[in-house]
């Protein structure tokens, strides 16, 4: 009985040259074996092999003691086990990806520019930022607006800047604008180009249905921005500021595709009133390009009263296509500042004069006129 048993033993090979699992080839791994390295095929079921019948006789003797097996790597377990999220991804690739995606926005300094990032966040939350007397929050409009404007400029309308050694490098000055596009976008890019090639904040003066509408007041506040009034226009320009006006008002913004690039009347001349009573430079400008991203061919004049709003503007695209079409039309930009108009030259008591108010006034909106017919004959094309 005990030869039988000898016989039907498993031998395992001894010497596998620390590489668990290997033996000569000819005899299965050992269980041992087996839990070191799993196999990828799943293994074929075991047969269980018929139990035999001890005899009544003798008793089966005791099986030999197998040969010590070498001490095992202990199987990791419920403890050791790499946390994992959903999917079955372990927490670590997820680490790597989000690294590799702030890498590819924010470059090699993103570790950087992810602790501004954060520690303005904070500061924001807890309140440890300042306004001035007018709303305008500085860090928010050059951190936030200003970094949302520049790709659109940059990489939509492809912005061309002209003129650029007319605007002053300190002390007030007016910055006075054609107005177009349906849609004002022409002023968020003019703040945009005196913020980054200027190195300065233009203050623009808005209309009064602009600090009505509830997000768009206070966005608007903080962006700079405050009522058109000669009060607040003189404070400003006293104050050493850049303040920008674009004197056609919704006349300008609103008028028919077909009478783009024709300024329209330039209000009563308060503007230049303001700038003779401080004395500061008048700096025409000259945009274009911003009359083709909402070509309007058509208005709702009766919804328009309803909604209290100057017009509903109708173009190719809006209201056709839904949010579809509000999507500006990628035209090319080029914003030109003229020659500054000086008024120094001026008592602050002529400004009461509404013969030289005209006159100054009419000598801006020439001087702009003049400006948008040459840049248009210069332009190849409104996409080029």
């Amino acid at each position: 009985m005990a030869e039988e048993a000898r016989e039907d033993a498993v031998v395992i090979p001894i010497g596998t040259g620390g590489r668990p699992g290997r033996g000569s080839g000819s005899a299965r791994p050992s269980s041992a074996a087996r839990n070191l390295a799993p196999s990828t095929a799943k293994p074929a079921p075991r047969k269980r092999p018929a139990a035999k019948k001890a005899s009544p006789e003798k008793p089966a003797p005791a099986p030999e003691p197998a040969a010590e097996a070498p001490p095992l790597a202990p199987t990791p377990g419920p403890a050791t086990t790499r946390p994992r999220l959903d999917a079955g991804i372990p927490v670590g690739d997820w680490l790597s990806a989000l690294q590799g995606a702030a890498l590819e926005v924010f470059g090699d300094d993103w570790e950087r520019r992810l602790a501004e990032l954060l520690a303005f966040a904070r500061r924001r939350l807890e309140g440890d930022y300042e306004v001035d007397d007018y709303g305008f929050d500085r860090e928010l409009t050059e951190r936030f607006f200003m970094t949302a404007l520049r790709p659109i400029a940059q990489k939509w309308f492809r912005l061309e800047v002209r003129g650029l050694e007319n605007i002053p490098a300190e002390g007030g000055a007016l910055v006075v604008s054609n107005h177009s596009g349906t849609v004002p976008l022409d002023g968020l890019m003019t703040m945009l180009t005196v913020h980054d090639h200027a190195h300065r904040f233009l203050r623009p003066l808005g209309a009064d249905l602009v600090f009505k509408l509830p997000v768009v007041s206070s966005l608007a506040r903080k962006g700079g921005a405050t009522l058109a009034c000669v009060e607040d226009a003189e404070r400003m320009l006293s104050g050493g500021d850049l303040v920008g006006v674009w004197p056609e008002g919704f006349k300008g913004i609103g008028k028919p595709f077909s009478e783009r690039y024709k300024l329209q009347r330039f209000g009563r001349g308060g503007f230049v009133s303001a700038a003779l009573r401080t004395g500061v430079p008048i700096i025409p400008l000259s945009v274009v390009g911003a009359e083709e991203i909402y070509p309007l061919v058509g208005n709702v004049p009766s919804l328009a009263r309803l909604l209290g709003v100057p017009y509903i503007p109708v173009t190719p695209f809006f209201p056709w296509l839904g949010p579809l079409g509000m999507v500006p039309l990628p035209s090319k930009w080029i914003l030109e500042f003229g020659e500054p108009i000086r008024t120094d030259s001026y008592d602050a008591a002529e400004a009461e004069d509404p013969m030289l108010v005209f006159n100054v006034t009419d000598q801006v909106r020439e001087t702009i006129q003049h400006t948008l017919f040459d840049l248009l004959r210069e332009r190849d094309g409104v996409f080029s």
